[in-house]
């Protein structure tokens, strides 16, 4: 029995070999099949073994000599030290032994010298916000102390460097250029545009460039809906690996009551600067802003109400816009300045005349930044929200003339012309990065509907 089965096998691996020299591609292909499928194989061969819980258990204990055996204790502890990195945000109320104290640094030393120095004064405590970064010893005393900032659009940021040196600590400024990454997020309106974003841990910066992006398409105080759904590419500007603040938004969607609405930020070559256009090449860009200050609650609109002061309705012809004393408010289109200075009621009050006989109105100012006579264009502060004249509190209230009479200024903005498309030449350049861009929407929206389920 045993040798006629010793004989069958010997007789099979012979024509198992015969095979593989004949048919050498066919048995690949099957060998790579059943790699592919080896989930299934495995399941199979392992439906086929015992059950784990019935195999017999046995202990085996071996001694394991020490690698620090014979070794001093002393020895193994004299290993050059080590350090500690932390990372944190400045508060308002931070003094330099709390920031520290937040930091794992305890270091009297380093909190003495942040007391004194000029510069850690001016440019780290009481400025909230600022990402600063420490690097401390096995001792938890400070080594090196970084903070770091961007002031300004110039494309670099700055860096606070405290360092612990032979003759103790010292202080120095330091400039160096920003790097631009890109990120991809999407969001769903469930309330508001700001709740959305929150949600999806969009910067607020680049929500306030959403509002503005789609201000001319969408009404957000009224034309939200729920379900409505948002798609963002958007820069976000890195200092030393630490990101410091969101950039740019590079292109978004927004989809509003079954409507589709998109942007794309292009700037032509040789051109200054850009602007955004439809993933069409249709211009973004209209001859009026949607609004005088950036995305802001409106408190009263274009319509009949009762007059706070005089205790009585009347038309409310003009638009009001709760804000800060001290906000900047923008001239919402190119014009030249008629009027600025002090006017009834209005207070401190800017008149900005532009083409067809259209006339814009920003009052109850706290500070003026124009004259008489001066140009400005679309976007260009004029001035800061106040409440002077008749108010009863900080807000600006901005009227649309036309001929002399008052205008829905939300209406005159959305039915403006658009500026010119992008140009012939640039159309080539436009199409291939628009192609770009509609791929990473399109990866950004699944991104959302992946967090969502």
């Amino acid at each position: 029995m045993t040798h006629g089965l010793t004989t069958a096998r010997t007789a099979l691996l012979e024509r198992i070999a015969q095979g593989i020299q004949k048919h050498p591609r066919r048995i690949t292909a099957f060998v790579a099949a059943v790699l592919l499928t080896g989930g299934g194989g495995a399941f199979a061969v392992a439906s086929l073994g015992p059950d784990p819980a019935d195999l017999p258990v046995r202990l085996v204990e071996l001694p394991v000599e020490s690698l620090a055996s014979g070794v001093a204790l002393a020895d193994l502890t004299d290993t050059g030290g080590f350090s500690l990195y932390r990372s944190e945000q400045v508060r308002s109320t931070d003094t330099a032994e709390s920031l520290l104290q937040r930091m794992g640094v305890a270091d009297p030393l380093a909190a003495a010298f942040l007391r004194r120095d000029t510069l850690v004064q001016r440019n780290l405590l009481g400025r909230t916000g600022r990402l600063v970064s420490a690097e401390t010893s096995d001792d938890h005393s400070l080594q090196r102390l970084t903070a770091r900032w961007a002031h300004d659009d110039s494309g670099n940021f700055k860096r606070l460097v405290v360092e612990k040196t032979d003759k103790g600590f010292v202080s120095r400024i330091e400039t160096a250029p920003l790097t631009a990454s890109t990120r991809l997020a999407g969001g769903v309106i469930h309330s508001s545009l700001f709740a959305a974003t929150d949600a999806s841990n969009i910067p607020d910066g680049v929500a306030v460039q959403l509002a503005e992006l789609f201000s001319a398409d969408i009404d957000f105080r009224r034309a939200l809906r729920k379900g409505d759904r948002f798609s963002v590419v958007y820069e976000t500007l890195v200092a030393d690996g630490e990101p410091l603040r969101s950039g740019r938004v590079l292109s978004a969607e927004f989809v509003n009551n079954g409507k589709t609405h998109q942007a794309l930020w292009f700037q032509e070559p040789g051109s200054d600067k850009g602007a955004y256009y439809t993933l069409d090449g249709q211009s973004k860009r209209r001859a009026y802003l949607a609004s005088p200050l950036e995305f802001s609650r409106v408190t009263s609109g274009f319509a009949m109400r009762f007059h706070p002061i005089l205790q009585k309705w009347r038309a409310h012809l003009g638009t009001d816009f709760a804000a800060p004393t001290g906000t900047p408010v923008r001239t919402v289109g190119d014009g030249v300045v008629d009027f600025a200075g002090v006017q009834n009621g209005f207070g401190n009050v800017v008149y900005v005349k532009h083409r067809n006989q259209h006339v814009t109105v920003y009052a109850h100012l706290n500070r003026i930044d124009v004259k008489k006579g001066q140009s400005v264009s679309q976007g260009q502060n004029i001035g800061t929200v106040g409440a002077t004249g008749w108010a009863t509190g900080p807000h600006l209230h901005f009227e649309f003339r036309v001929d002399g009479q008052h205008q829905d200024p939300m209406v005159i903005a959305r039915q403006s012309e658009a500026a010119a498309p992008v140009s012939a030449a640039a159309r080539p350049a436009f199409d291939r990065l628009a192609s770009t861009m509609r791929i990473e929407l399109s990866s950004a929206a699944l991104i959302e509907q992946a967090s969502a389920e």
